[in-house]
């Protein structure tokens, strides 16, 4: 973004490297499917240019967003300043978006190996009555098998 009526804010002091061990938390989900962090420093300078640390990104998706949503439909006129402005609540939004389409599909690759198990047991017709899918989804989904990596613990439970 490149300027703002009331005047641009100044970025962050804090740089990525500095953070990087508390962003390389953080943003797990996105290492798993990108092992060599590619873009994550371009990232994590768009959240430090917003004023954003890594303990507000891990609040959010603590809660899953439920504080974006509901300063979002507070009808308050600077709702996103607490989230660094709309750009930060943008990107905040965005993260809950990508670790909610990681848990997705790691999600989706359990009942694949579930439904692969089921299969060497009954058929798929029966499997398939089971899960209310037709018989030809039942291949489907059992042939996508757990693709990963995938992150162990969800933010919310981090041991």
């Amino acid at each position: 973004m490149s300027s703002k009526p009331r005047g641009d804010k100044q970025p962050s002091e804090e740089t990525p490297d500095s953070l990087s061990e508390d962003w390389r938390r953080v943003l797990a989900h996105r290492l798993r499917s990108h092992p060599d962090a590619t873009g994550l420093d371009e990232l994590i300078r768009r959240y430090t240019d917003c004023g954003i640390g890594p303990k507000q990104v891990h609040q959010v998706l603590t809660d899953g967003g439920d504080g974006l949503y509901q300063a979002a439909t507070s009808g308050e006129p600077h709702w996103a300043d607490q989230f660094g402005g709309p750009l930060g609540a943008a990107l905040l939004a965005a993260e809950v978006s990508t670790l909610a389409s990681h848990l997705n599909s790691r999600a989706s690759g359990v009942r694949s190996v579930a439904v692969e198990a089921l299969l060497e047991d009954y058929s798929a017709i029966t499997v398939a009555a089971e899960l209310g899918v037709s018989r030809q989804k039942v291949y489907d989904i059992g042939r996508n098998g757990l693709r990963g990596p995938h992150i162990q613990h969800v933010p919310w439970r981090q041991p």
